[in-house]
């Protein structure tokens, strides 16, 4: 089998995705600010003002944010990391969506967890 070879085309696929995603009309350099509140309101802002957009509003910011994030990968700053995963938590205050599935765990199932862990 032979291996494909990247070309300049389909190397920065991911870039050009944030770059003219045709969801939503992102402020240039967005995911490079430093608030978090400012992420998350310009994010909900594109997203409320887009008509080109397949889901709701907030599912529609949130998948951008967490698109960013991953295809960043090693390349993105553990602060930066934080200051959007900060505009993830302030996305969802937002669009009054609450806490994380994570945190909604109830403490006797944190317990289970622990218990069941090889040691």
């Amino acid at each position: 089998m032979s291996q494909r070879k990247r070309t300049p085309s389909n190397k920065r696929w991911s870039a050009d995705v944030t770059a003219h995603s045709n969801a939503l009309d992102l402020r240039r350099s967005v995911f490079t600010w430093s608030d978090p509140h400012r992420i998350a309101s310009s994010l909900k802002r594109s997203a409320e003002r887009s008509h080109r957009r397949k889901s709701d509003p907030y599912r529609s910011a949130m998948s951008m944010l967490t698109f960013y994030i991953n295809r960043a990968g090693d390349n993105l700053s553990a602060r930066q990391r934080l200051v959007l995963e900060r505009a993830k938590a302030e996305l969802r205050r937002e669009f009054g969506r609450g806490e994380t599935p994570r945190a909604k765990r109830s403490p006797a199932r944190k317990r289970a967890s622990k218990s069941t862990r090889r040691s």
